[in-house]
């Protein structure tokens, strides 16, 4: 299967932004290991947010699906499972990562798995981390990587962990911490990446009642013995996935806006559309929609996009079509998503006419005429949508295995359709 995208013109087009991916993961385990029941209101569902539901039934939870919503009946900060058991992470890198810290609240080993690319993306850090806090951990692999099997319990207490290669190690501790027989306190020797998502891990955990303290992105503790409550939480929209929609407007031209955004989230990729103003584009909104319109020329920009790396791939898109270079940093860590996003991104804007240069933490695009060529994601939902935008600028562009956006933004290709755009 594949999608063929053709050139348009300039756009006038409006969408409803999807739920966000990263709020429905945490509230998905926030509401599990919380006291009494939760009503989860407009969450993603999509199959990084089914995996990790899935994961924490497999933990005992009782979690119900319905239109529009999901029920959860909380343990209470303590899993009840019979013996040893697996859970298949598939390929979603969260879904691993946030479980990791909650398999010590499990009576009995878990073991975390997933696809082939899953094992080649590093938790080293986390497992060392968690080593200190009362866990035993077990690579039977290769060491560092999936599959991991964690013992033990989370006493608590304090540990470091390296969060430059993701946050989401943080993340993970941080929302089991609760649940710890007593007080965690967590240092970070280095500047995590993708900081903003700690700002929303925390807000999550506030949401439902945890408390703790913060020194920036240097120090935090958590009490314990504050559990969780069940709680009705509604789940905002999307911004790393409206950035796609964004970038239609600042590539083609025209105006797209954006309905059921939060306007003062913590989300980092709110950033992106800081970037396009930066380049050339307006951006209003009211209420709950953002809108963004180009009439002018595009121009190139530098940019430190380490707190907002979802949205890489979509400014490197926006940048192949700006009349001046851009350069991004702060992508070193884009190499241990679901793909090498830095390697595949500059591999296909050269094939496409750009020119790209690379290094170990930024990547640098010189605009030139670009041409249409066939893309091959990697099973990487944003890079499909990175390069479905490109291809309404400059035609003859192929996307191949199209249903994996449905890791992130089920409805993508028909939003595109609703629109006239496909």
């Amino acid at each position: 299967m594949m999608v063929r995208v053709s050139r348009t013109g300039p756009v006038e087009a409006v969408f409803e932004a999807p739920p966000s991916k990263s709020y429905t993961h945490r509230a998905l385990i926030a509401g599990a290991l919380a006291e009494g029941k939760t009503r989860i209101a407009n969450p993603l569902r999509a199959v990084d947010t089914e995996l990790t539901a899935a994961g924490l039934e497999v933990l005992g939870v009782a979690i119900e699906w319905r239109p529009g919503e999901i029920l959860i009946t909380g343990c209470g900060g303590t899993f009840q499972t019979e013996g040893e058991v697996t859970i298949d992470c598939g390929n979603s890198g969260t879904t691993l990562r946030l479980l990791a810290s909650l398999a010590l609240l499990a009576p009995h080993p878990v073991v975390l798995t997933g696809s082939p690319r899953m094992l080649e993306r590093p938790v080293g850090p986390l497992a060392r981390a968690l080593e200190g806090l009362g866990g035993e951990i077990v690579f039977p692999g290769r060491p560092g990587y999936p599959p991991v099997r964690i013992s033990g319990r989370l006493r608590g207490g304090r540990t470091e962990i390296d969060g430059s290669v993701s946050s989401q190690f943080v993340s993970s501790i941080l929302m089991a911490a609760p649940c710890a027989e007593e007080d965690v306190e967590i240092t970070l020797p280095a500047l995590p990446a993708s900081r903003s998502y700690l700002d929303l891990t925390l807000d999550v955990m506030q949401g439902f009642g945890a408390r703790f303290e913060r020194q920036g992105y240097e120090w935090f503790r958590v009490e314990s013995g504050v559990p969780y409550r069940g709680r009705d939480y509604r789940i905002e929209g999307d911004y790393s996935s409206a950035s796609y929609l964004f970038a239609i407007a600042a590539i083609c031209g025209g105006r797209v806006t954006v309905r059921g955004l939060n306007p003062v989230s913590v989300q980092g990729d709110r950033r992106f559309l800081d970037a396009l103003v930066s380049m050339g584009c307006s951006v209003t909104s009211s209420g709950d929609a953002v809108t963004v319109e180009r009439a002018g020329d595009l121009d190139g920009i530098e940019i430190d996009m380490s707190s907002s790396p979802d949205t890489v791939q979509t400014l490197a898109a926006v940048a192949a079509v700006a009349g001046s270079p851009t350069t991004i940093r702060g992508t070193a860590h884009l190499r241990y998503k679901e793909s090498d996003r830095i390697a595949v991104t500059a591999d296909t804007l050269r094939r496409m006419g750009a020119g790209v240069e690379v290094t170990e933490d930024s990547i640098r695009i010189k605009p030139a005429p670009l041409h249409g060529v066939a893309v091959n994601p990697h099973d990487d939902h944003r890079t499909a949508m990175a390069f479905a935008v490109v291809g309404l600028a400059v035609g003859g562009v192929v996307i191949r295995d199209p249903d994996c956006v449905e890791k992130s933004f089920p409805g993508f290709w028909e939003a595109l359709y609703g629109e006239g755009l496909l």
